[in-house]
């Protein structure tokens, strides 16, 4: 019995002295462990990034506006200032003719004059308007040589259809030469109507 006992101890000595060493296990990396972690982080904030991230929509392009389409308008009928309808609808408020044959009531054009001579030239015209020619109508001076011009006053109302000489104080220039001067009838407010008239002398 105790031979038996020897050799199972025997034997169990030597299955022992057999058998492979236990590896101890390793120590951990602190560092290492540290910098996976770290690693593994960011590449899920990578990830929840890239979900998350709005991919903007390409710029839309602004339609360039047309031009407005013009729109048809009516012709507008403009009518002169002096216009006033008076019952006769076209009818002019101030206008004024003249006849050739007598429009020249004093120094007939090409009338010598010497220099520096003062002269009054009177004209013969007629209201063919549908206004009354009252205060504030008059000639006035319309282009060429001035020569001192100073209108006289109308003196009277001149009634539409009436005729009325109009007169112009001149004095004629100190060189010789011919010379024009032109005036208009004009309005209370200085709007000129009707055709020009004018004198026509020669200074020697």
């Amino acid at each position: 019995m105790k031979n038996r006992l020897l050799i199972f101890a025997t034997i169990g000595l030597l299955l022992a002295a057999c058998a492979p060493a236990t590896t101890p296990a390793p120590t951990p990396d602190i560092d290492a462990i540290r910098t996976s972690a770290a690693n593994t982080v960011v590449a899920e904030i990578t990830l929840t990034a890239a979900v998350f991230t709005v991919t903007p929509l390409p710029p839309t392009e602004t339609p360039t506006p047309e031009p407005p389409t013009a729109t048809p308008t009516a012709t507008a009928i403009v009518t002169d200032p002096t216009l006033i309808a008076l019952g006769t609808p076209g009818a002019l408020c101030d206008d004024m003719s003249f006849d050739l044959a007598t429009v020249d009531v004093t120094i007939p054009d090409g009338t010598q004059m010497t220099p520096g001579q003062e002269f009054v030239k009177t004209w013969k015209i007629k209201n063919t308007g549908t206004c009354a020619w009252g205060d504030g109508y008059g000639l006035i001076y319309s282009y060429s040589e001035k020569m001192n011009g100073q209108p006289a006053p109308l003196g009277a109302v001149v009634e539409a259809g009436q005729e009325i000489d109009v007169s112009v104080n001149f004095k004629a220039p100190d060189k010789a030469g011919e010379y024009t001067s032109a005036w208009q009838m004009a309005n209370a407010k200085g709007v000129t109507f009707g055709k020009a008239i004018f004198v026509k002398i020669i200074v020697q």
